[in-house]
């Protein structure tokens, strides 16, 4: 992710819960782990998940690849993550602030660099730098990945037009509250970013969830506003409000109606 304090959320068994299931539905909802576009048919192939997380992106992939591929993590912290001891040879973790320096014996390693989930952890101004500090990763030729959500595509939508919403509504603005974090804007603009920074062949795959799908991320969502809940128990009076405001908008959302939002995976190879 980034630094600790930058993080929004709690790093406890139940956030490591919604990332994994935050996984499962990504991978769900495009289909594919790493894009068509990118091969990988390479035996000596060398990939790394950038805010890895519990590290699930890539412990789902072992099996599809031999285990002379080289599959890493980094994140800000490994609390997270699997013990060493717990996981096969080819899968190792280390800790790296993406706003950090690359470290040396990091540079140029890669064939490809996959990174998400970061829309309520980078504000626009960080982009710029991250991508820089993400193509020095990459192998001339390699392959940058990158999955995240557009906050700003935010929709109610009801199963029935009687059905009432107010409370995900009143809860999405808590959430957001006066934290510029929770308000990105600039997901959408990832695929000319990529142009910026010289990246060519550059793909964009935005997906909109059938309803079934978007119930479940809808849900994942109400996860990640209890985990942030959590994270303000030292403010009784905000924690009961999430706490009231979540069982209502839990009941709306059984009731028939959910927010939704449009994902995007855009692609693009190093020079």
């Amino acid at each position: 992710m980034s630094s600790a304090k930058d993080y929004v959320f709690t790093r406890d068994y139940l956030d490591n819960n919604r990332i994994n299931l935050q996984h499962h539905l990504a991978v769900q909802l495009f289909g594919y782990h790493i894009h068509p576009s990118i091969p990988t048919e390479s035996a000596n192939l060398s990939i790394v998940d950038v805010g890895t997380g519990t590290g699930i992106w890539l412990t789902d992939q072992v099996d599809k690849f031999p285990s002379s591929v080289r599959l890493d993590g980094l994140d800000i912290s490994l609390n997270a993550t699997p013990l060493p001891e717990m996981l096969p040879d080819n899968v190792k973790f280390n800790l790296w602030d993406i706003k950090d320096d690359v470290p040396e014996h990091l540079i140029g390693v890669y064939d490809v660099v996959h990174i998400r989930f970061f829309a309520f952890v980078l504000q626009e101004p960080d982009l710029e730098h991250v991508l820089d500090n993400l193509a020095k990763l990459l192998k001339p030729g390699g392959y940058l990945q990158w999955t995240d959500m557009d906050v700003n595509s935010c929709r109610l939508e009801k199963i029935r037009p009687e059905i009432e919403a107010d409370a995900q509504l009143k809860l999405l603005k808590m959430f957001q509250g006066n934290d510029d974090r929770l308000r990105p804007a600039w997901v959408p603009k990832l695929p000319g970013l990529f142009a910026k920074k010289q990246f060519k062949e550059v793909e964009c795959d935005a997906k909109e969830c059938p309803p079934h799908l978007a119930l479940f991320w809808h849900e994942c969502g109400l996860l990640a506003t209890e985990v942030l809940a959590r994270s303000k128990e030292d403010d009784k009076d905000a924690a009961a409000m999430f706490k009231q405001m979540l069982n209502q908008a839990a009941k709306e959302t059984r009731d028939g109606s959910y927010l939704a939002f449009t994902r995007y995976t855009v692609i693009g190879q190093k020079q």
